[in-house]
């Protein structure tokens, strides 16, 4: 029950944290507003590899890592969460401030050029070289992650967390393969924001405050 429940939360946090506004949201937006929704989706699963890479290292590494190192696990649970809280601030002030990055009207440089294997690729690429990505799924691994585990944890943890990462980014590459129903989420980006910056900050303060 335990592990059902860390497994519950963990993908609950990540789903926050995928919805959050960012370098990959813009990303997937880019490739599906100038190419077209099939290089959308090819971009969705690049970041949703991108995060699974993410989440075997939080699994594997940090897990053992702070176990063995406890002032370590103490130092992370500072830095991490005063981060997250950071973060969470960032992204509340940052509700009514425009969405789309400053170039994309004139980066024209892969319009109707670019394969899908590159779409792929430059998402996956963006993903995995995002240190807010990588700090995100470190501190939440390190709040929920149960002190010890079964097998069939990570067996039902790891396709939750890709399903949940692709998922996202394929409806986004969807959605704004339409030009309606990106608007109609522009519009509603400052609520979107202020909640997700709440939740952020809130995971933050719990991080530092966790007795684990």
């Amino acid at each position: 029950m335990e592990e059902l429940i860390a497994i519950a939360s963990i993908v609950g946090v990540i789903i926050i944290g995928a919805m959050t506004p960012g370098p990959s949201f813009i990303v997937v937006a880019q490739i599906s507003l100038s190419n077209s929704r099939a290089h959308g989706i090819s971009a969705a699963l690049g970041m949703g590899l991108g995060a699974l890479v993410f989440a075997c290292l939080a699994l594997l590494g940090l897990h053992l890592i702070f176990t063995k190192v406890v002032w370590l696990y103490a130092a992370f649970k500072i830095i991490g969460g005063l981060y997250l809280v950071y973060l969470g601030v960032k992204i509340w002030r940052s509700a009514k401030t425009a969405l789309v990055s400053p170039d994309e009207a004139t980066n024209d440089n892969t319009r109707g050029q670019q394969t899908l294997f590159r779409s792929f690729s430059y998402a996956f690429m963006t993903q995995i070289s995002n240190p807010k990505a990588a700090l995100i799924y470190s501190g939440v691994f390190a709040v929920f992650l149960p002190a010890e585990t079964s097998v069939w944890f990570p067996a039902l943890l790891l396709p939750a967390l890709l399903f949940v990462e692709t998922g996202w980014y394929v409806l986004v590459a969807c959605a704004l393969s339409v030009k309606a129903s990106r608007n109609v989420y522009l519009k509603s980006k400052s609520w979107i924001d202020r909640i997700a910056g709440g939740l952020m900050g809130a995971l933050g303060f719990k991080l530092m405050t966790s007795t684990r």
